[in-house]
């Protein structure tokens, strides 16, 4: 166990438990007063509810740093397939909430299976292009693993749930950018890539987004929301930027936030950052973000010193992952492009996002304590030449 703690990335380890630990604290402070006023549950419902998902997670993450990934990479294909059953049979025995079937009900706890469909996505094209990876010159070989990747956009899509298959879909593009190909290869990739964009967009643009529902198409207006208070895109974006404001530059002090007086809905959850902003300022706003940009740096550190591809795609990975959460969850709250319901990484309340974040970063340190490992071993096999 010694010799695992040394050899994983220590500063990632420090900062994301003191992210999650930070996050719990903000998660007690925004889910208070909805907890007690709207449901009329204890104030701590949601903080206890947090903190046994963090106790499972940290179980998880401690059982996934000691087993060697050749274990993982042997089930990466039961797994997709697995997950895409669950995500068929959503559309039967789904639970029902916020408009999409996105839900597994067992007693208290609802498991959203999406979520960890991220992970395995990224665990399956890691293996897949790591043991093909003298194969892939040929166009079947590249392209056949993105298949069962497109059938669980789809059946997400199903759900309805777009955000997750938006998220899940440049997962997998940008993972498959991470493979390494001829020029030519990838010249033809890029306008394949560009062609289907430009014809999703000509697809919206001429049927104005009508195999949209309502309140799908009412994300795409983001643009003045105070103008449009009384409707529901506007009302949840206009206390955002109340938020914003009152927060100003050092915040009203922790715990005393107006606006999660049932004002900003899903302010525990999607909206946590403008609570946050809100209680404790722009200036701790700012270092999260810094924070954030720290994290996906030794992520990328991890990526780029791996020894062998499937590592260092793991890591690729779930440093696109946790980047797209971030972004799109700022971005939405921030008034910047449209609201897609996507948590913000260690800072969101939920059970299955929580817990899937800790596995990939688990799964990220499994794959820095065996780069460090061939390191140790090579200088070892130096000293006795030299010697």
């Amino acid at each position: 166990m010694k010799k695992t703690l040394t050899r994983m990335d220590n500063q990632l380890l420090v900062i994301t438990l003191a992210f999650f630990v930070f996050g719990l604290i903000m998660i007690l402070s925004a889910s208070s007063m909805e907890s007690y006023m709207r449901y009329g549950y204890s104030p701590y419902y949601y903080f206890i509810r947090q903190a046994i998902f963090l106790g499972v997670g940290l179980f998880i993450s401690f059982i996934t740093i000691n087993i060697p990934s050749k274990v993982f990479r042997k089930f990466s294909l039961l797994l997709i397939l697995v997950i895409m059953f669950i995500l068929g049979g959503l559309q039967v025995f789904g639970y029902l909430a916020k408009g999409s079937k996105s839900w597994i009900q067992l007693g208290p706890v609802n498991i959203q299976p999406s979520e960890f469909a991220k992970i395995f996505i990224v665990m399956f094209l890691a293996n897949y292009y790591d043991k093909n990876k003298e194969k892939l010159n040929n166009t079947w070989s590249l392209i056949k693993p993105l298949i069962p990747c497109i059938i669980v956009v789809i059946l997400v899509m199903l759900q309805p749930d777009l955000g997750t298959a938006g998220i899940i879909t440049l997962i997998t593009i940008l993972l498959f950018y991470a493979v390494p190909l001829r020029s030519n290869y990838r010249k033809n990739i890029n306008m394949l890539l560009v062609s289907g964009i430009i014809l999703l967009s000509l697809v919206f643009v001429i049927t104005k987004g009508s195999f949209l529902k309502g309140y799908q198409l009412n994300r795409f207006n983001f643009l003045d929301p105070c103008e449009r208070y009384q409707e529901e895109s506007g009302y949840q974006l206009c206390n955002s930027f109340i938020a914003f404001t009152n927060g100003g530059t050092t915040g009203q002090g922790l715990g005393k936030s107006t606006q999660k007086y049932l004002y900003l809905p899903e302010s525990y959850t999607d909206f946590i950052f403008p609570i946050i902003v809100e209680e404790l300022g722009l200036v701790v706003g700012i270092i999260i973000i810094m924070l954030y940009l720290y994290i996906l740096y030794r992520i990328y550190r991890i990526a780029r010193r791996s020894t062998n591809l499937y590592n260092s795609m793991i890591a690729y990975g779930i440093g696109v992952y946790i980047f797209l959460h971030i972004a799109i969850n700022l971005i939405g709250v921030m008034g910047i492009g449209p609201l897609t319901g996507v948590p913000l990484p260690f800072l969101s309340y939920g059970g299955s996002y929580t817990i899937s974040l800790m596995f990939g970063l688990s799964l990220v340190q499994r794959s820095a304590i065996e780069t460090n490992t061939e390191i140790v071993k090579k200088k070892k096999k130096i000293k006795k030449r030299v010697e």
